[in-house]
Protein backbone atom coordinates (compact mmCIF):
# COMPACT_ATOMS: atom_id res chain seq x y z
CA UNK A 1 0.00 0.00 0.00
CA UNK A 2 1.35 3.15 -0.56
CA UNK A 3 1.07 6.07 1.43
CA UNK A 4 1.04 9.58 0.45
CA UNK A 5 3.18 12.06 2.25
CA UNK A 6 3.01 15.26 4.07
CA UNK A 7 5.18 17.53 5.08
CA UNK A 8 3.84 16.58 8.68
CA UNK A 9 4.16 13.19 9.13
CA UNK A 10 7.83 12.25 8.59
CA UNK A 11 8.05 11.23 12.35
CA UNK A 12 6.70 7.87 10.99
CA UNK A 13 8.90 7.56 8.16
CA UNK A 14 12.26 8.74 10.14
CA UNK A 15 11.12 5.49 12.80
CA UNK A 16 11.04 3.07 10.32
CA UNK A 17 14.76 4.36 8.36
CA UNK A 18 15.78 3.95 12.02
CA UNK A 19 14.61 0.54 12.23
CA UNK A 20 16.15 -0.38 8.92
CA UNK A 21 19.76 1.29 9.08
CA UNK A 22 19.94 2.16 12.53
CA UNK A 23 19.50 5.76 14.44
CA UNK A 24 23.64 6.44 13.13
CA UNK A 25 22.53 5.87 10.10
CA UNK A 26 19.54 8.72 9.46
CA UNK A 27 20.21 12.19 8.90
CA UNK A 28 17.47 14.41 9.76
CA UNK A 29 18.26 17.56 11.46
CA UNK A 30 18.23 20.87 9.79
CA UNK A 31 22.30 21.80 10.19
CA UNK A 32 23.45 18.32 9.50
CA UNK A 33 21.09 18.11 6.51
CA UNK A 34 23.36 21.39 5.10
CA UNK A 35 26.13 19.11 4.18
CA UNK A 36 23.95 17.44 1.56
CA UNK A 37 22.50 20.06 -0.09
CA UNK A 38 24.36 20.14 -3.26
CA UNK A 39 27.21 18.30 -4.35
CA UNK A 40 30.33 19.21 -6.55
CA UNK A 41 27.68 21.38 -8.98
CA UNK A 42 26.99 24.21 -5.81
CA UNK A 43 24.88 26.72 -8.34
CA UNK A 44 21.98 24.48 -7.27
CA UNK A 45 20.80 23.74 -3.02
CA UNK A 46 18.28 21.93 -2.15
CA UNK A 47 18.09 20.32 1.00
CA UNK A 48 16.70 16.95 1.27
CA UNK A 49 13.90 16.05 3.91
CA UNK A 50 16.00 13.27 5.39
CA UNK A 51 19.17 11.20 4.34
CA UNK A 52 20.23 7.85 5.08
CA UNK A 53 23.79 6.11 4.92
CA UNK A 54 23.05 2.11 4.50
CA UNK A 55 26.17 0.31 5.12
CA UNK A 56 24.69 -3.07 3.29
CA UNK A 57 22.50 -3.52 -0.21
CA UNK A 58 20.44 -4.89 2.10
CA UNK A 59 20.01 -1.64 3.86
CA UNK A 60 19.77 0.06 0.96
CA UNK A 61 16.65 -2.12 -0.08
CA UNK A 62 14.91 -1.57 3.12
CA UNK A 63 15.38 2.70 2.70
CA UNK A 64 14.17 1.89 -0.83
CA UNK A 65 10.97 -0.43 0.19
CA UNK A 66 9.89 2.74 2.88
CA UNK A 67 10.45 5.44 -0.07
CA UNK A 68 8.56 3.12 -2.67
CA UNK A 69 5.52 2.57 0.75
CA UNK A 70 5.53 6.10 1.31
CA UNK A 71 5.88 7.74 -2.32
CA UNK A 72 9.01 9.44 -1.22
CA UNK A 73 11.36 10.59 -3.95
CA UNK A 74 14.88 9.35 -3.32
CA UNK A 75 18.36 9.81 -4.86
CA UNK A 76 21.14 7.97 -4.81
CA UNK A 77 24.50 9.80 -3.68
CA UNK A 78 27.73 8.75 -3.56
CA UNK A 79 31.22 10.72 -2.58
CA UNK A 80 29.49 13.86 -3.63
CA UNK A 81 32.11 15.23 -5.79
CA UNK A 82 29.92 15.47 -9.48
CA UNK A 83 29.68 18.27 -11.63
CA UNK A 84 26.78 17.32 -13.89
CA UNK A 85 24.16 17.40 -11.05
CA UNK A 86 23.77 14.12 -10.86
CA UNK A 87 23.05 13.23 -7.35
CA UNK A 88 21.26 16.76 -6.46
CA UNK A 89 18.35 16.43 -3.94
CA UNK A 90 14.79 17.66 -4.76
CA UNK A 91 12.28 19.16 -2.23
CA UNK A 92 11.00 16.59 0.27
CA UNK A 93 13.48 13.75 -1.25
CA UNK A 94 15.16 11.09 0.87
CA UNK A 95 18.51 10.99 0.07
CA UNK A 96 20.66 7.72 0.29
CA UNK A 97 24.37 8.18 0.77
CA UNK A 98 26.24 5.17 -0.34
CA UNK A 99 29.43 6.63 1.46
CA UNK A 100 29.50 3.88 4.24
CA UNK A 101 29.60 0.96 1.78
CA UNK A 102 33.44 1.34 1.40
CA UNK A 103 34.63 -2.55 1.09
CA UNK A 104 36.35 -4.27 -1.24
CA UNK A 105 34.89 -7.57 -1.32
CA UNK A 106 36.28 -10.02 -3.78
CA UNK A 107 40.01 -9.64 -5.87
CA UNK A 108 40.28 -12.29 -8.89
CA UNK A 109 43.67 -11.10 -10.60
CA UNK A 110 43.60 -14.10 -12.47
CA UNK A 111 40.37 -13.09 -14.34
CA UNK A 112 41.36 -9.46 -13.61
CA UNK A 113 38.13 -8.77 -12.06
CA UNK A 114 36.67 -6.97 -8.56
CA UNK A 115 33.89 -6.76 -7.01
CA UNK A 116 33.83 -3.66 -4.55
CA UNK A 117 30.78 -1.95 -2.70
CA UNK A 118 29.77 1.84 -4.58
CA UNK A 119 31.13 3.47 -1.90
CA UNK A 120 35.12 2.22 -2.51
CA UNK A 121 36.86 5.59 -3.93
CA UNK A 122 38.20 5.01 -7.37
CA UNK A 123 41.52 4.78 -6.58
CA UNK A 124 41.31 2.30 -3.74
CA UNK A 125 41.07 -0.12 -6.77
CA UNK A 126 44.32 0.53 -8.20
CA UNK A 127 46.10 0.29 -4.99
CA UNK A 128 44.57 -3.10 -4.12
CA UNK A 129 46.04 -4.43 -7.68
CA UNK A 130 49.13 -2.49 -7.87
CA UNK A 131 51.56 -4.35 -6.49
CA UNK A 132 50.71 -7.18 -8.38
CA UNK A 133 50.85 -5.01 -11.96
CA UNK A 134 47.06 -3.87 -12.34
CA UNK A 135 45.56 -0.88 -12.17
CA UNK A 136 41.76 0.47 -12.55
CA UNK A 137 42.13 2.61 -16.27
CA UNK A 138 38.73 4.73 -15.35
CA UNK A 139 40.85 7.75 -13.98
CA UNK A 140 38.51 10.89 -13.40
CA UNK A 141 40.57 13.96 -12.25
CA UNK A 142 38.59 13.38 -8.55
CA UNK A 143 40.04 9.83 -8.71
CA UNK A 144 41.53 9.86 -4.91
CA UNK A 145 37.88 11.08 -3.62
CA UNK A 146 35.41 9.53 -5.84
CA UNK A 147 33.80 6.71 -5.82
CA UNK A 148 32.72 3.37 -7.66
CA UNK A 149 28.73 3.64 -7.62
CA UNK A 150 29.24 7.43 -8.55
CA UNK A 151 31.34 6.71 -11.22
CA UNK A 152 28.86 4.15 -12.83
CA UNK A 153 25.86 6.70 -12.37
CA UNK A 154 27.83 9.08 -14.14
CA UNK A 155 30.31 7.20 -16.54
CA UNK A 156 33.16 8.77 -15.24
CA UNK A 157 36.62 8.28 -16.72
CA UNK A 158 39.67 10.53 -17.47
CA UNK A 159 43.05 10.45 -19.52
CA UNK A 160 42.78 6.84 -19.48
CA UNK A 161 39.51 6.59 -21.68
CA UNK A 162 41.02 7.07 -24.59
CA UNK A 163 43.12 4.46 -24.95
CA UNK A 164 40.97 1.99 -22.51
CA UNK A 165 37.62 3.70 -22.10
CA UNK A 166 34.94 4.72 -19.74
CA UNK A 167 33.49 3.33 -16.53
CA UNK A 168 31.47 1.35 -19.09
CA UNK A 169 33.62 -0.52 -20.39
CA UNK A 170 35.25 -1.97 -17.38
CA UNK A 171 31.82 -2.68 -15.55
CA UNK A 172 30.92 -6.42 -16.19
CA UNK A 173 28.15 -6.30 -13.59
CA UNK A 174 26.10 -4.91 -10.99
CA UNK A 175 23.78 -5.54 -7.84
CA UNK A 176 20.71 -3.20 -8.24
CA UNK A 177 18.48 -2.49 -5.74
CA UNK A 178 15.48 -1.55 -8.54
CA UNK A 179 12.44 0.89 -7.23
CA UNK A 180 10.47 -0.87 -5.68
CA UNK A 181 12.84 -2.58 -2.96
CA UNK A 182 13.98 -5.78 -4.40
CA UNK A 183 17.75 -6.57 -5.31
CA UNK A 184 18.90 -7.56 -8.96
CA UNK A 185 22.10 -8.92 -9.68
CA UNK A 186 23.87 -9.27 -13.18
CA UNK A 187 27.14 -11.07 -13.69
CA UNK A 188 29.58 -12.62 -10.61
CA UNK A 189 32.77 -10.33 -11.15
CA UNK A 190 32.08 -6.40 -11.53
CA UNK A 191 35.15 -4.34 -12.02
CA UNK A 192 38.02 -5.46 -14.69
CA UNK A 193 41.03 -3.96 -13.77
CA UNK A 194 44.18 -3.56 -16.37
CA UNK A 195 47.07 -5.00 -16.92
CA UNK A 196 50.14 -2.37 -16.41
CA UNK A 197 51.89 -2.00 -19.86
Amino acid sequence: MVTQVTSKDWRPIVKAFEQAIGKNGVIQKREELLVYECDGLTSYRQRPAVVVLPRTTEQVAAAVKICNQYNIPFIARGAGTGLSGGALPTENCVLIVTALMRQILDIDLENQRVVVQPGVINNWVTQAVSGSGFYYAPDPSSQIVCSIGGNVAENSGGVHCLKYGVTTNHVLGLKVVLPDGSIMTRAAKFLKCQGMT
